[in-house]
């Protein structure tokens, strides 16, 4: 037969309040081992970091320093470009410039020319029709006066027969 415990209210206290002594009994030897392990693990990685002389702080610190390092010398590097930029740029719109100084001094030119061409034209309208009226202020003085007209035929004679002359005796 079972036995009863007078001071238990529950049948069978006494079995699992046993058992619960057990299961408590054995997990603090479990919990320790775990915590041996991590310690073990961790003192090894102290070591191992320690023998080695590694320590992925100091390289990505080293990573870091190395990646500053490149920044700074591609953005020296972005500068001097783009100065050298400004340099050319400077050189092209001074250069713009000349041409531009240039191009107005030949309008200038060829304005004053065109000028020059205009004026000049009107000269020689203006002596074409001096030289029209002269012509015909002649043409009316020879229809009204045809004496003078012999004479110059004569004149023209004479200095041919003079010019013959001269020839005959140069050659004689």
């Amino acid at each position: 037969m079972i036995e009863r415990n007078p001071n238990s209210v529950l049948p069978f206290a006494s079995d699992a309040k046993a058992t619960s002594m057990a299961r408590v009994g054995t997990q603090p030897i479990a919990l320790a081992a775990a915590l041996l392990m991590i310690l073990a693990g961790a003192a090894s990685i102290a070591l191992w970091r320690a023998y080695t002389g590694t320590s992925p702080e100091l390289d990505r610190v080293a990573a870091a320093r190395l990646l500053q390092v490149r920044a700074a010398q591609a953005s020296e590097q972005l500068v001097e470009k783009t100065k050298g930029l400004e340099a050319t740029q400077q050189e092209s719109i001074d250069q713009l410039q000349v041409v531009q100084d240039q191009l107005q001094t030949v309008r200038r030119q060829l304005a004053a020319q065109q000028a020059d061409n205009k004026r000049l034209s009107e000269q020689v309208v203006a002596l074409n029709e001096a030289v029209d009226s002269l012509r015909q202020s002649f043409a009316s003085v020879q229809a009204s006066d045809p004496a003078p007209a012999t004479r110059n035929r004569s004149i023209r004679t004479r200095a041919h027969a003079v010019r013959v002359h001269r020839r005959a005796k140069s050659h004689g």
